[in-house]
């Protein structure tokens, strides 16, 4: 196909939490891949708590503006740089973890991109979310038969795989979250005791049912949620930090909590904290999203695709390169359920399959 000479894409123009006014949309002219690179045009793309992160400056300290934003994306090559592209082809579906996804087209390094049997959504949640789950899990969650889990935010884009995976494992498995229809998602996936929140008190939820504790919590919520699951752990217990989107839009970074307490609870339990940053674990992302694709491409694994389209979203379905804002506005208002996408290809969108349910 031919392509257009000019392509849009977003950039961080100023350093701010909040997202819509940190961004603005480019044209350029088209970029040329080298040798070793793949020029990808872009169908869907993820959206992730840390984008308002990555505005913020928080990744990168002292980086002036502008730069690129977005973390992942599915699409399909359009040109190689010839060389070193391995089997990377014209026409191929791929999905890839890249500095500047929010565009509509982007030079990405061969080796850096997964080769995808279909140009499906579903593989999008597999990429920071699932990569996310999977290796922290493996690393650190020490998942047997008969051990207690708990997910919070358990009807997200990394919760939920969370929750599949330590079900696979043997594990009884409890996943928090916030509406009826999450609950329903939930036990569709195999959770074993979801907790709505706001109809439930959560503290009393896991006190009264769970009085020995978790051997493992994955927890991304942070704040008050954050004082809960330290309190809820069991002996020998271990808590995995995969980030707390509660304190994302303020201007620390992070939600102010009681920490006063963490070394006695720690040590009359001997648990453990540990925190997790899917980018310091780049080695295994290739052997993990072969092992996460095959499970979704098998029907083993569900992967929850949300493009705004429900009744949950008055913005959606986000389509185009200027709903991002949109979209990154809809996970903070907490009524999301799955991985939350836009499509990209406004003039050729279809409706997306949501799931594998």
């Amino acid at each position: 196909m031919a392509l257009p000479a000019t392509y849009r894409r977003m950039r961080v123009a100023n350093i701010s939490t909040k997202f819509r006014e940190a961004v603005e949309i480019i044209t350029q002219t088209m970029p040329q891949p080298g040798p070793g690179e793949v020029l990808v045009r872009n169908r869907y793309i993820g959206i992730n708590a840390s984008d308002v992160n990555y505005t913020a400056g928080r990744y990168n300290p002292g980086q002036p503006p502008p730069f690129d934003i977005g973390f992942e994306a599915v699409g399909q090559v359009v040109q190689t740089g010839g060389t070193d592209c391995g089997e990377m082809q014209v026409g191929d579906a791929i999905a890839f973890m890249y500095d500047g996804a929010f565009s509509e087209y982007t030079v990405v390094p061969a080796r850096r991109a997964f080769r995808l049997p279909t140009l499906d959504a579903g593989y999008v949640p597999l990429l920071v979310s699932g990569l996310t789950a999977a290796i922290s899990l493996a690393d650190l969650g020490n998942l047997a038969p008969g051990k207690t889990v708990l997910v919070t935010a358990a009807a997200g884009g990394t919760g939920q795989f969370a929750v599949q995976l330590a079900k696979a494992a043997g594990c009884k498995v409890v996943g928090t979250c916030s509406s009826e229809e999450k609950m329903q998602f939930l036990r569709d996936i195999g959770c074993d005791r979801p907790i709505n929140y706001r109809t439930e008190d959560l503290k009393a939820v896991l006190r009264d049912e769970f009085p020995s504790g978790f051997d493992c919590i994955y927890e991304s919520v942070g704040g008050d949620t954050f004082d809960t699951c330290v309190k809820s752990l069991g002996n020998h217990g271990n808590l995995i930090i995969i980030g707390f989107i509660t304190g994302y839009e303020n201007q620390l970074g992070f939600p102010m909590g009681r920490f006063a307490s963490l070394p006695p609870i720690l040590l009359r339990r001997s648990a453990s904290l540990r925190g997790f940053f899917l980018f310091h674990h780049t080695k295994q992302w290739k052997s993990q999203f072969a092992r996460l694709s095959g499970l979704y491409s098998s029907g083993q694994l569900k992967s929850l695709v949300d493009n705004g389209e429900s009744d949950r979203c008055a913005h959606g379905p986000f389509l185009g390169i200027d709903s991002i804002p949109d979209a990154v506005e809809y996970l903070y208002s907490k009524k999301s359920q799955g991985k939350i996408i836009v499509d990209l290809w406004k003039d050729e969108a279809r409706a997306t399959p949501r799931s594998r349910l």
